[in-house]
């Protein structure tokens, strides 16, 4: 990282930044293309909170929470969860940190939304992002959702800085 990296809202002007953002050729199997995630969040409006992530002027990355789904998708909504949906870092900017600066954005805004948990899910196998995620702390539910690991991280009280230049929430171990 050169700069404290800040997340940015979707907008017209940074729309086709985010649409040409790419992953590693060998990951773009386990996430979908930034595009697709714009599309999800139009027809979710208010569940989807897609950002970009910014390193000065670089886009570096991208994220999309999602906040308060029926994740049974009953009737009586007793499942409500809030976690990650997608999680895209750009080819040449992996392994700079800003992954963990997602997961902390992302946890920080469901502690301000009034949440504890932070749910995610990723593809299993050697490839997959699962050592990242089992490395920040979450913890596999034994569930599965569309054919991929359900994780979950359960977030602090209190955040102490976690990450480089003093930003950002405590992530549980």
């Amino acid at each position: 990282m050169t700069t404290a990296p800040r997340l940015e809202k979707i907008t017209p002007g940074n729309f086709d930044t985010a649409i040409g953002l790419k992953v590693r050729p060998d990951q773009e199997h386990l996430v979908a293309p930034v595009v697709k995630s714009l599309a999800e969040a139009y027809v979710h409006p208010g569940v989807a909170w897609p950002r970009l992530i910014m390193d000065g002027e670089r886009t570096v990355g991208f994220l999309m929470a999602f906040f308060d789904i029926n994740w049974d998708g009953d009737e009586a909504g007793t499942d409500l969860r809030s976690g990650l949906w997608r999680l895209n870092i750009a080819a040449g900017e992996q392994g700079r940190g800003y992954g963990r600066f997602a997961v902390e954005a992302v946890a920080a805004e469901i502690r301000r939304r009034g949440g504890t948990r932070l749910t995610v899910t990723w593809h299993p196998g050697e490839t997959g992002p699962e050592g990242f995620y089992l490395g920040l702390g979450f913890k596999p539910t034994g569930e599965t959702s569309g054919g991929e690991t359900v994780g979950v991280l359960e977030l602090e009280e209190e955040y102490a800085s976690a990450s480089a230049g003093g930003a950002g929430p405590a992530l549980t171990p």
